[in-house]
């Protein structure tokens, strides 16, 4: 059998380590020792005790292959070679290492127990505030909110976007259903404004916040959630990758970035596939390589295979706590809106923990 090496233990990484485990040799890389589903980490800055079940340890993810922890250095031709000196073979190698964010959303190179840390400092913080806002109105910001106002209906929360409605790549019945949903919940929204003199992109912090238009709002505690930086820092070095204007690298087609490395591949938020950089893309995105990967493994060419196209309109579910929120769903030309129960049903109870600790085989 061959060997397959995929660098990333997040969503994309594990889905695809797992689907391969069964016809190839497949070690995963990563420099932590658990898969954290970090969407749910929006809900325990509310619920602190939810840190635990979203940290998974990835001891039982493959039943053949094998995790190992540490850092890839560099992707060469036949295989990776690590920080600590260790190489590691591979006839095909998968680049899944998606994304940054904003502290506490994300972890980060310096490990689980500084994210654990800034988990737990946040929802300190997050306690204590008397004022909240949020700056910038994706999914992680629109969720946020609705997270802190189903948890603390006292405090006051201010959700900021430089957009005139939210979401407007999709139906306008999706940001009515949010919006209206978000005034039930007492938070203050402000559309059409941009912010001035944001002192921080990288953590939360405590301080004064002006608008465009000259609004200021005294904050406890600030939110910058603007938006996911892609880690392509180790693609960038390969032979033949480009970079797309956004830090996401470049692809023929086939999800391989580099022509002069035809069994390179990359998946996920890394890639300027042309889907947003969310889980849901991994939905299409992860399958497709399963198959194309299947295609090489069986000595074919994956030129034999149509190329990757993205999401038509991706689905996008958008929970304000457990029983508020809405989804969009991909029908039409911008998606089809649907309400509180669907979106609760879905994702809102229980963010998706359930489905990936069996993935991982965890109680």
């Amino acid at each position: 059998m061959k060997n397959v090496v995929i660098i990333g233990g997040g969503h994309g990484g594990i889905d695809l380590a797992k689907k391969l485990d069964s016809v190839a040799i497949v070690t995963m890389i990563d420099g932590k020792s658990c898969f954290v589903h970090t969407p749910a980490a929006i809900r325990a800055l509310a619920e602190p005790a939810l840190l635990d079940q979203l940290i998974m340890p990835y001891d039982n993810l493959l039943a053949r292959g094998k995790v190992v922890q540490g850092w890839v250095a560099n992707i060469k031709e036949d295989g990776v070679e690590l920080t600590d000196g260790r190489e590691l073979p591979a006839d095909i190698i998968v680049v899944a290492t998606g994304s940054t964010y904003a502290k506490p959303f994300k972890h980060s190179d310096a490990g689980l127990d500084d994210y654990r840390a800034a988990q737990k400092e946040v929802a300190a913080s997050l306690n204590a505030a008397n004022t909240v806002v949020i700056v910038g109105a994706g999914p992680v910001g629109t969720e946020l909110a609705g997270e802190i106002a189903c948890k603390y209906p006292s405090k006051a929360i201010h959700l900021v976007t430089n957009e005139d409605h939210l979401f407007p790549t999709y139906t306008p019945n999706l940001a009515k259903k949010l919006e209206a949903d978000l005034l039930k919940l007492g938070v203050q929204l402000h559309t059409g404004k941009a912010v001035e003199d944001l002192q921080s992109l990288s953590e939360p912090y405590a301080g004064k916040v002006t608008l465009e238009g000259g609004q200021q709002i005294e904050a406890d505690l600030v939110f910058p959630v603007v938006g996911s930086r892609p880690q392509s820092e180790l693609l960038a070095k390969v032979d033949g990758v480009k970079l797309a204007t956004d830090g996401r690298v470049e692809h023929d087609g086939w999800m391989r970035p580099s022509q002069l490395r035809p069994n390179l591949f990359a998946v996920g938020d890394v890639l300027a596939s042309g889907d947003a950089m969310t889980i849901v893309a991994l939905a299409r995105q992860v399958p497709w390589l399963e198959k194309t990967i299947k295609v090489v493994l069986a000595g074919k060419s994956v030129t034999s295979l149509k190329p990757y196209t993205p999401w038509p309109v991706a689905p996008i579910l958008v929970p304000l706590g457990s029983n508020f929120g809405a989804t969009a769903l991909p029908f039409g030309k911008q998606g089809m809106a649907v309400g509180h129960f669907f979106t609760s049903k879905i994702k809102g109870k229980e963010l998706f923990i359930p489905k990936y600790r069996k993935q991982l085989r965890l109680k």
